[in-house]
């Protein structure tokens, strides 16, 4: 048995043959007992010295909690060491073990860190637009790394972009005129330079523009780049508001890996967005226009492409509105050899080359000889087969002339549902140094339509057992109820009634093009424009 200096008697044995630091204190706080172990850890702690002037504050408040009523472990730091003091009754003294968790304490904020960071560059990369990249970014900051975060993209048209946010809010979208020269790190981070270490960075320089509304004073800043593919595609202020709470080096490490997967992101989001404005232009000349009636004739088309996640493949059609030069319009459809985007690429072509021999484009033969010529100087594959229909109207009538180029001819529907096929044939386009084909005429009643059509819709497979043709024969039968129909009625009906026939199963693309001599004093139905109107 032994006497500590406060008068208690103290078994020495409780303590063991241990390697763990303890130290042992009465309910007023006065060490009663401490082994060597905690004389290594804690010098100043002998046997009759006060705890409050010999632990740190975090255990002095844990040991009078205990006479509280609280006996849960108590974890603080001792030096660079993370510490849990595990307490122990005896009596009314307290023994406080005290468990070195430095490795344990790691391994949680690194597992901590992982976490974060899977979950960030999931959220990351599931937005490809850049303002959306740019507050998942900030919120995710403010939220997890900070009190408060701004991005700063880039310079445009004499703006930065910037996204703010604070935790618990919701991001910010500003444009600023800024000076970032005037702001510590902010110059560099936007070049890609290194980040100037937090420490080095007062508080006091943030300028008022980077704080949000009734912050308060910050308390520490941090300003890294955010790195792109070999660019700098922004930067992040970090803002904390206590003193107390400046960025560590642990701090700074995460921030610097968000960073980088916050900049791969946005960088990735620049790509697609890029790719996105590229795409839109170029589907422009490549997309089927949309149809309107064209000096008195009606005209509507639908479009239907081989696969559901396509816009575009072989099949296309065009109508080119009279001028005073010529008066008839020309409309065209056809059908380039192949699907998907190489098919697109050449459909873009023969529509282009189309539209630049318009001034001749009441000579069909000559128009398809030169069309024949580009394209087999173009050193193409690929082969095209199309109709060309010149409308003009006359009184009450339409008159067409038709050429087929290797095309399914055209079929004409009457007012009163009979249905003929226009005499026209001709060679395929791009194949042979020399074309040969014919030109009909055909004149449309009111309420007669003429259909240009693609094999998409004779030669797509479906039925009870899927493996039959839709064929010319149910196409005329088709047709044969649409007498006196619009040209946009008589065209969703065959398109519909195909893609009926497919079923879910695959089929190639498909284009209708139907031409109608409007009803007289029936008002245009299609587009909902008047006369002389086309728009691509």
């Amino acid at each position: 048995m032994a006497q500590g200096e406060a008068g208690t008697t103290w078994d020495r044995t409780v303590l063991g043959p241990t390697s763990l630091p303890v130290v042992v204190a009465s309910r007023d706080g006065v060490v009663v007992e401490v082994n060597d172990r905690c004389r290594e850890l804690l010098p100043d702690t002998a046997v009759g010295t006060r705890l409050a002037d010999t632990v740190p504050s975090w255990l002095l408040d844990a040991h009078d909690h205990m006479y509280a009523g609280a006996e849960d472990v108590a974890v603080g730091r001792l030096g660079d060491r993370s510490v849990a003091a595990h307490p122990v009754r005896h009596g009314d003294d307290i023994a406080w073990w005290l468990v070195d968790t430095t490795a344990e304490e790691a391994l949680r904020l690194e597992r901590r860190r992982t976490e974060f960071l899977a979950t960030a560059s999931s959220a990351l990369l599931a937005s490809r637009n850049p303002g959306r990249c740019m507050e998942t970014t900030a919120h995710l900051a403010a939220t997890y790394l900070a009190d408060a975060a701004m991005v700063i993209a880039p310079r445009d048209h004499g703006w930065y972009p910037t996204v703010s946010c604070v935790r618990y809010g919701q991001p910010v979208h500003e444009r600023r005129a800024m000076a970032p020269a005037a702001m510590p790190g902010l110059g560099e981070a936007l070049q890609a330079f290194p980040p100037m270490p937090s420490l080095w960075i007062d508080p006091a320089a943030a300028p008022d523009w980077l704080l949000p509304a009734d912050f308060g004073a910050v308390g520490s800043l941090m300003v890294t780049p955010l790195p792109g593919h070999g660019v700098s595609v922004g930067a992040l202020v970090l803002l904390r508001r206590s003193p107390d709470a400046a960025f560590s080096a642990d701090d700074d490490l995460l921030a610097r890996l968000f960073a980088a997967r916050a900049g791969v992101a946005m960088a990735v989001a620049h790509v697609y967005a890029e790719q996105d404005a590229i795409t839109e232009v170029l589907m422009r000349d490549l997309l089927p226009p949309t149809l309107r009636e064209v000096g008195g004739v009606e005209f509507a088309g639908q479009y239907r492409a081989a696969l559901d996640t396509d816009r575009v493949g072989g099949d296309f059609y065009d109508v080119h509105p009279a001028d005073d030069e010529h008066p008839a319009s020309l409309a065209i459809l056809g059908d380039v050899c192949g699907k998907g985007l190489e098919a697109a690429a050449l459909t873009g072509k023969v529509r282009t080359t189309v539209r630049a021999l318009l001034p001749m484009a009441d000579d069909h033969q000559r128009v398809l000889h030169l069309l024949n010529n580009a394209l087999l100087t173009a050193g193409s594959t690929r082969f095209v087969t199309l109709v060309l229909a010149s409308a003009v109207r006359d009184g009450a009538t339409v008159r067409l002339r038709l050429t087929a180029a290797g095309h399914p001819p055209p079929l004409v529907v009457r007012v009163n549902g009979d249905v003929e096929e226009v005499d026209t044939r001709g060679k395929l386009v791009g194949v042979l140094p020399t074309m040969r084909s014919t030109t009909a005429t055909v004149t449309l009643a009111a309420g007669d339509t003429c259909l240009l059509y693609t094999d998409g819709i004779t030669e797509v497979r479906g039925g009870p057992l899927g493996k039959e043709m839709f064929g010319e024969e149910r196409l005329r039968a088709a047709l044969a109820e649409c007498g006196g129909l619009p040209a946009e009625a008589t065209a969703e009906r065959v398109q519909m009634l195909a893609m009926q026939w497919a079923g879910p199963r695959q089929h190639d693309d498909m284009a209708v093009l139907a031409i109608s001599a409007p009803r007289s004093g029936r008002p245009s139905t299609v587009g909902g424009h008047g006369p002389g109107r086309c728009t691509t």
